[in-house]
């Protein structure tokens, strides 16, 4: 498995390139993390500054007693593994409490906690469908398009195009009042040849903000498409009460662009 702070800076290296969330000189140090050019404490330095991110790791890792960047407990956030069973529903109250102190408004971190489902699970989807897309940093706005962007999503690669990859990949929509993962789009995503030397038609990719982060063996496939339902189903459950239907405002996704 891909070392802990390696993978973390996999996903967090797109936002931080769009000044979405971590500190503004965070990029040199992942991408050295990411390609193996560099040490990875200034990355992992980086990481612990990121809003959102740290208090995720730290309360999966504190509920297994391992460290935040252990390698498995970074895949269960971005990704989904069995780790992520284990997490008590008073180690996720007090994960909002503590996105209070990192720029989460205090209405919402109560109207959260209260609504806070049962099987509410700590995975980057299930913050982007129910504490929300950018409610921590304030840098960006909750559309659809945005969590459909920012939700670690896999895609198929259909063919690589110089510095570009084809894929196709299902879109997050709502239906009936409720998020779901609709039908499949095809799109073109710029890539780096550093971060994926090899990027096979037919493999499969995680994508971060349209950003090829990973190359996903078969088990994490299987892992993200289940606990990517996992989530949604969590999300929908808690935000259905709200109102009857609490995604009519969001901008719906406009082609990818």
């Amino acid at each position: 498995m891909i070392d802990g702070v390696a993978l973390g800076a996999r996903f967090s290296l797109a936002t931080n390139r769009l000044a979405f969330c971590g500190p503004a000189d965070a990029e040199p140090s992942l991408y050295a993390a990411i390609t193996g050019t560099g040490p990875g404490g200034p990355a992992r330095s980086a990481l612990a500054r990121f809003e959102a991110l740290m208090p995720y790791l730290e309360t999966i890792g504190r509920v297994h007693g391992r460290d935040p960047f252990d390698p498995e407990v970074v895949e269960a956030y971005w990704i989904g593994n069995a780790l992520l069973d284990a997490v008590p529903r008073s180690a996720f109250v007090a994960l909002i409490e503590t996105l209070g102190g990192r720029g989460l408004p205090r209405s919402i971190v109560r109207r959260l906690i209260d609504r806070l489902p049962a099987e509410a699970i700590p995975h980057h989807l299930f913050h982007v469908a129910y504490v929300g897309v950018g409610a921590v940093t304030g840098h960006v706005e909750t559309t659809l398009a945005n969590m459909e962007a920012c939700r670690p999503a896999w895609a198929e690669i259909l063919r690589t195009e110089s510095d570009r990859l084809v894929v196709r990949h299902p879109r997050l929509t709502t239906t009936a009042g409720a998020l779901a993962l609709g039908p499949e789009v095809e799109e073109s995503v710029a890539y780096d040849r550093r971060v994926l030397p090899e990027t096979p038609a037919g493999d499969f990719v995680a994508l971060h903000w349209r950003w090829p982060a990973l190359l996903l063996t078969a088990h994490q496939l299987q892992q993200l498409r289940r606990y990517s339902g996992r989530a949604l189903t969590a999300a929908n459950e808690a935000l259905a009460a709200s109102r009857p239907d609490p995604w009519a405002a969001l901008t719906p996704p406009n082609g990818g662009d």
